[in-house]
């Protein structure tokens, strides 16, 4: 059996918003401010993998507790800095 890839960009924005609890709206506007960033079909459709629903349930953690737009997408930036030199270092020990 091939082993699950949670970067596979398989879910529509409903059901993306139905398992974040955010609505469609909220998927778009997060898109449009570079907190998120779905793939897209042939058609343009966007498409959703489980990393981006975990990342927008992070967006949403941080909305709740009171960090703007601009805080939020600073937050991540610097998460995603943190990962990638952690896999660089993960690489170098290999």
């Amino acid at each position: 059996m091939a082993e699950h890839d949670p970067r596979l960009p398989v879910y529509g924005i409903a059901v993306a918003a139905q398992l974040s609890g955010v609505p469609e709206a909220s998927l778009r506007l997060f898109e449009a401010k570079g907190l998120l960033t779905p793939s897209r079909s042939e058609g343009g459709t966007r498409r959703y993998s489980e990393e981006d629903i975990g990342r927008l349930r992070r967006v949403t953690d941080l909305r709740d507790e009171g960090v703007n737009i601009a805080g939020i997408r600073r937050v991540l930036d610097l998460e995603d800095e943190n990962a990638g030199l952690r896999d660089e270092l993960a690489d170098g020990r290999s």
